[in-house]
């Protein structure tokens, strides 16, 4: 069953749901009792078992091989969101961008807000490449560069300018970050991030019909699934859609006397 192309989206669909909405429950608990450094730290057993899981697989070229595989790139992945969202895992700069400023400085003070995050990210994907690569199992390891090109492009197109930015969900540690974001009609990256996020589902899609073992099988259904996820949060972007309230139902209330705001899109 688990070879079925579909089941293998549908995996992926309600992975990524259940985890950005566990992530969001984990930050708004922490936020509301001050507690997002030692939340931080005691979810750090998944981020271990994430990488034991991600090495433990690289050698098995198997159905469970690649779906542990998934699930560990996601676990890391999570995990340092999690201290993102969390305000632990940031970057120097602490303070909203003053309007007025040219692009310049505004990306250089945007920069300054996520700058750990991002080198985290950077090296978590060297450090996953240089373990495993010319491993039999390279799911895990496509599985994280998908998320990190996505995550990137979304960055880009908030700072150049969206129609819709959904500040709903932003911890107190990271009501600065919607200063450096910049609402527009469009700008010049979005149809280059769409077209590029197509075809690179395209192409996974492509490799399914011609993937040559059920494990190649799964893993390709699964970075499809993935990548249209992906492609679908850029268009959540530009689209009047509520998307919020994927998640908005199985969250606490928000302290009424903090501005809720925040890009609440998992991928």
């Amino acid at each position: 069953m688990l070879t079925d192309p579909w089941i293998a989206a549908l995996l992926a669909l309600f992975a990524w749901w259940f985890s950005t909405g566990l992530i969001l429950l984990v930050v708004r608990g922490a936020d509301r009792g001050n507690r997002s450094l030692a939340v931080t730290l005691l979810s750090l057993p998944v981020l271990c078992l994430g990488a034991w899981g991600l090495w433990t697989s690289g050698s098995q070229a198997s159905v469970d091989g690649v779906y542990i595989a998934f699930l560990s790139a996601l676990a890391i992945w999570g995990w340092i969101e999690l201290a993102f969202l969390a305000g632990v895992v940031t970057g120097p700069n602490t303070h909203p961008c003053p309007e007025g400023r040219p692009g310049w400085e505004r990306f250089l003070r945007a920069w300054g807000t996520i700058a750990y995050h991002e080198m985290a990210l950077v090296f978590s994907l060297i450090a996953m490449w240089g373990a495993l690569h010319g491993s039999a199992n390279m799911f895990g390891v496509w599985t994280f560069a998908v998320l990190f090109v996505a995550r990137v492009s979304a960055k880009l197109n908030l700072f150049l300018g969206v129609p819709k930015i959904n500040t709903e969900f932003l911890p107190s540690a990271l009501s600065h970050l919607p200063s450096h974001f910049r609402i527009a009609p469009m700008n010049v990256l979005f149809p280059v991030s769409i077209t590029a996020l197509s075809f690179a589902t395209a192409c996974w899609l492509e490799r399914i019909y011609s993937a040559t073992s059920p494990a190649e099988v799964a893993g390709f259904a699964l970075l499809s699934a993935l990548t249209a996820l992906a492609l679908l949060e850029h268009w959540f972007m530009v689209l009047p859609l509520p998307d919020e309230k994927l998640w908005r139902w199985m969250l606490p209330a928000p302290k009424q006397n903090q501005k809720t705001r925040e890009d609440a899109h998992g991928l």
